[in-house]
Formats: structure tokens, C-alpha cells, sequence
């Protein structure tokens, strides 16, 4: 069975935006965990429009070994697109990431294995 690319996801948040042309758009910005114990942030636009769901390279916002970094990375980019979304007639409330929200399927992922 072929693993499914979100998996390794541990947060994600959804926010609907509207595109240059004033089409609906739907971004998503994720943190996951990946090989080699790397935080990785991602964000995606209109995700559901893809050929597969394996994220692209340029999706990528961030890697690196900091837990902190991550979450100031996911949260720089929600608070970003919250933004232009709000000023596009979007309002949108979404919590942070935060640290406990990851911690718990992070325990799973480590002890699970």
C-alpha cells in the first residue's frame, strides 16, 4: 500500500483566500516531521487541483532541527495569509501553531514505531 504524503503531518491549517482573478482559493500551510528528526513547514495553494498530494519542493517555506523555528516559520505564514485574505473581504479567525499541538503526535511518531 502506498504511504499517503500527509502522514508525517503533525499540523495544518486551512485558510480561503481569494486569487488575482477573484476565483476562490484555498491555501494550506502545514508543519510535519520528516527522516533525519527535520522539522519541515510547508504551504500550498489549491492543493485539491493537483495531480497527486505529494507536496512540490518549492512548497517548502522551511527545514531545519528547531521545533521554535518551525513554529515561528507556520505562523509567519498563517499570520501573512490571514492577512491578505482579511483584506480581500476574507476575515478568518485560526489559532497559532503551537508547541503542545505538536508535541502529542510527535510522542506518537517516536514511541509508535
Amino acid at each position: 500500500m502506498r504511504r499517503k504524503s500527509t502522514e508525517g503531518r503533525f499540523a495544518e491549517r486551512v485558510v480561503h483566500g481569494v486569487d488575482d482573478a477573484g476565483a476562490a482559493e484555498t491555501i494550506v500551510i502545514w508543519i510535519e516531521r520528516k527522516q533525519g528528526a527535520l522539522w519541515a513547514v510547508g504551504r500550498a495553494v489549491n492543493p485539491e487541483n493537483r495531480a497527486s498530494d505529494e507536496p512540490r519542493r518549492d512548497d517548502y517555506l522551511f527545514e531545519g532541527y528547531e521545533l521554535e523555528d518551525a513554529l515561528e516559520a507556520a505562523n509567519s505564514a498563517l499570520e501573512d495569509d490571514l492577512s491578505v485574505s482579511e483584506s480581500d473581504g476574507r476575515s478568518e479567525k485560526m489559532k497559532p501553531f503551537t508547541r503542545s499541538e505538536l508535541l502529542k503526535p510527535l510522542e506518537r511518531w517516536f514511541f509508535g514505531r
